[in-house]
């Protein structure tokens, strides 16, 4: 597939969770929350600077529709240099046909200036189930879905069928605190790719919120001379409106 093709399959998938979640605002029946996230990052790594961090989620919740939009984004410097940048977002939608099973859209793209790779991106269709239903403080998810990731490396293009499995999972503490594990396997046959993200989150006030957090992701193959490990540890604000 030329690199046109490429760029042509990941601006249609894109276009079609865009379209999709805009058909959703025409409607009236619909539940819609934002927050935004800014705080102190501790990374090691391929990038092993104090950063700042930045984040934003929007979810629109449309009777058995959900759309959902996240991006991530990492910034250090030192000495007026550039020191770690990443980019990472993250475009959904799940429609939800029985009471625990759903079925879910997702594409992602991440550009991290200092990972060896110029960028990765995938796209996949999954199968999920819920678990806990009758649990008011407990929440699991669990899907499973095939796609294709996209990488671009010393401007040439890569790409690879691969096998997702991810799960997420919140526990309610008490009523200021939730604690989530969200766990990620992208299994493809030249490089696999495991992440993790933990976190605790304590409620201030009605719409602010304080996270503490530890993310990991881990890729079996890297460019010469890159670790396959990244860690992030934050301490970010909340903000839910």
């Amino acid at each position: 597939m030329c690199i046109r093709d490429r760029f042509l399959t990941k601006s249609v998938i894109f276009i079609m969770l865009t379209s999709l979640c805009a058909n959703s605002l025409a409607q009236q029946q619909q539940s819609i929350t934002r927050e935004l996230e800014v705080g102190a990052l501790f990374t090691s790594g391929n990038t092993d600077e104090q950063a700042l961090n930045f984040a934003g989620e929007y979810t629109i919740l449309d009777d058995r529709w959900e759309y959902g939009y996240t991006l991530d984004a990492l910034y250090a410097a030192s000495d007026d240099e550039t020191t770690g940048q990443r980019l990472y977002g993250v475009a959904g939608a799940s429609y939800q046909f029985s009471e625990d099973s759903f079925f879910l859209a997702r594409a992602a793209h991440e550009d991290d200036r200092f990972n060896g790779f110029d960028s990765q991106s995938d796209a996949t269709l999954s199968y999920g189930r819920g678990f806990f239903q009758s649990r008011p403080d407990i929440s699991l998810r669990i899907d499973t879905g095939i796609g294709i990731r996209w990488t671009r490396l010393d401007n040439s293009d890569f790409d690879e069928p691969i096998f997702r499995v991810a799960g997420e999972y919140e526990w309610i503490l008490s009523n200021t605190a939730t604690f989530s594990q969200d766990l990620a396997v992208e299994y493809g046959e030249d490089s696999s790719i495991y992440r993790s993200d933990t976190g605790i989150t304590t409620q201030i006030n009605q719409n602010l919120s304080l996270r503490l957090s530890i993310n990991l992701k881990h890729q079996t193959e890297v460019p010469a001379g890159r670790d396959e490990t990244d860690i992030r540890t934050a301490a970010t604000l909340v903000v839910s409106f």
